[in-house]
C-alpha cells in the first residue's frame, strides 16, 4: 500500500566543520547556476542548501543549528525555513538528527527528509524524486543513488523516528540504513555525493 502523508525537510546545519580552514564552512560563499544556466550571485553554502530543500517542495522544513547558531540563522533569513537549536551539537550529528525528529513529531509528520547543510548543490528534483518514491511505495527508507552509489538526502518514515532519536555519536542514520530494507532511487545528480569539507571543495566546478 502506498504512503500518503506529510513529508517535512530537516536540514542538518549544526556541526563544527573542523576540517574546513578558517571561517564557518556553512557561511562560505559559493557560486551556482540557475535552472536556466545563468550564473547567480555567490551566497552562503547553508542558504543554497536550504533553498533547494524548500524548493522540493516539502510540507514544512527546519534547519537544526548549533555551532555559531546566530550567524547561521542570519544567513538563512531569506529562506522560508524554521530553525531550532541543538545544545548538544558538539556530541555529533546524531544529536542534531534527534532534534529534527522531535520537530517532525511536533508537526505529526509522516516522514522526514534529512539533508545536509554542507551539500548545497543537490537538485530540488532529487528531493522530489526521493519524496515521491516514498509517497508511491511501501518503502520506509528512501535514498538517491547516482551511478550505483547511494548518497544524500535520506528519507525516513515516521516508523523509524524512535530509532533515529536513539542513535548516538556522529553516525546519524547510517546505522538504520545498514540494518533495514532501503529503497534506492536513481537520479542524474552527482551532487548527492558532493559535500564541502575543505576550502578547496568550493573551487571544484565539476558540479554546478
Amino acid at each position: 500500500m502506498a504512503h500518503r502523508g506529510d513529508v517535512v525537510g530537516v536540514l542538518l546545519a549544526a556541526g563544527l566543520g573542523t576540517r574546513f580552514e578558517g571561517e564557518n564552512k556553512l557561511l562560505a560563499r559559493v557560486e551556482h547556476r540557475s535552472s536556466e544556466g545563468d550564473p547567480t550571485n555567490r551566497q552562503p553554502i547553508v542558504r543554497l542548501a536550504a533553498q533547494r530543500l524548500v524548493a522540493a517542495p516539502v510540507d514544512d522544513a527546519v534547519a537544526v543549528l548549533g555551532h555559531e547558531a546566530s550567524r547561521v540563522r542570519e544567513a538563512l533569513e531569506p529562506v522560508d525555513i524554521n530553525t531550532v537549536e541543538n545544545p548538544d551539537y558538539a556530541c555529533g550529528q546524531a544529536s542534531s538528527v534527534a532534534c529534527g525528529v522531535d520537530w517532525a513529531r511536533e508537526r505529526e509528520a509522516d516522514a522526514a527528509l534529512f539533508a545536509l547543510g554542507d551539500m548545497p548543490w543537490v537538485e530540488p528534483s532529487t528531493y522530489r524524486r526521493v519524496s515521491g518514491r516514498w509517497q508511491k511505495s511501501d518503502a520506509s527508507i528512501v535514498v538517491p543513488e547516482y551511478q550505483g552509489t547511494r548518497g544524500n538526502p535520506v528519507l525516513f518514515d515516521a516508523s523509524h523516528f524512535d530509532a533515529l532519536a536513539a542513535v548516538s555519536g556522529d553516525i546519524g542514520g547510517r546505522e538504520l540504513i545498514a540494518r533495514n530494507p532501503v529503497e534506492r532511487v536513481a537520479v542524474d545528480d552527482p551532487a548527492i555525493h558532493r559535500d564541502v569539507d575543505r576550502e578547496a571543495d568550493l573551487d571544484d566546478e565539476s558540479v554546478e
